[in-house]
């Protein structure tokens, strides 16, 4: 078995609370963009990690998740990322997978950053979303989530464990530490994509947007604090020649994550 994956990854700014400049910037990076199985964006890519400013949010069938499904369409292309969704009186930090044909499906945050009050203003999601998509299983999680191995863990058998993500600066080193950990522990591609800039809070994003292979290895990683594509090919026969090579994941522990 020896699917590959394409997949490009985008770390670039994010214009704070300006969605139609965003989405007007995030076209432009996509258009030398050719033959891509997957291209991520970053949490929030619209709106910047604007967490009070809940009357930014948008519905599923809004202008920005339209914008997604014409773009996945133009370049036929998954196209992946979160933004702020409004459901039926909640606010979420929502990562919407859009796939060429339309379909679409969703994860919305489960850890909450308290940090900055983030639970406030957002309802935390509940259970993690498996995708299966061209031979790959694929979990997409967000940001904070990186920081709980628990839910984090690979008892689905999945092949790509994906971060998108608002990282600052000050603690990146943890970022680097923490998706090399989730690589290993869980013997699959990791990608963790991160924004660079200055947002409207202040914060200071460098990016270290990196992918990482089952055994820790970075393979590939963006210049900090540059803007800018990303793209690699992963090979379903190197996650297999690991865990054939070492069958660690069989002796995990035998538990259920209540809500996952």
């Amino acid at each position: 078995m020896n699917e590959a994956l394409n997949i490009a990854i985008l770390q670039c700014d994010v214009h704070w609370e300006d969605s139609s400049k965003n989405r007007d910037q995030i076209e432009e990076y996509l258009e030398s963009l050719m033959d891509t199985d997957l291209i991520v964006l970053p949490e929030m890519f619209n709106t910047g990690f604007s967490v009070s400013s809940t009357h930014l949010a948008e519905i599923m069938d809004g202008p920005t998740v339209n914008w997604m499904k014409r773009i996945a369409k133009k370049h036929h292309s998954v196209l992946c990322g979160s933004l702020m969704i409004e459901e039926n009186g909640f606010v979420y930090n929502r990562l919407v997978w859009v796939e060429p044909c339309g379909s679409i499906q969703h994860y919305d945050k489960r850890h909450l950053f308290k940090l900055i009050g983030e639970q406030k203003y957002f309802t935390p999601g509940t259970k993690r979303l498996l995708i299966e998509y061209k031979g790959w299983k694929i979990c997409p999680l967000i940001c904070y989530d990186l920081r709980f191995p628990v839910f984090s863990r690979n008892d689905v058998d999945y092949d790509l464990l994906l971060y998108v993500a608002n990282w600052p600066n000050k603690r990146i080193s943890a970022w680097d530490a923490l998706l090399k950990a989730r690589a290993i522990e869980n013997q699959s591609f990791v990608v963790g994509l991160n924004r660079v800039g200055v947002d409207g809070c202040k914060a200071h994003y460098s990016g270290h947007s990196q992918i990482i292979d089952p055994e820790g290895s970075v393979v590939t990683m963006a210049p900090d604090n540059e803007s800018g594509l990303l793209e690699f090919t992963l090979t379903k026969a190197s996650i297999l020649h690991v865990r054939n090579r070492l069958p660690f994941l069989s002796d995990r522990d035998d538990f259920n994550l209540k809500g996952s």
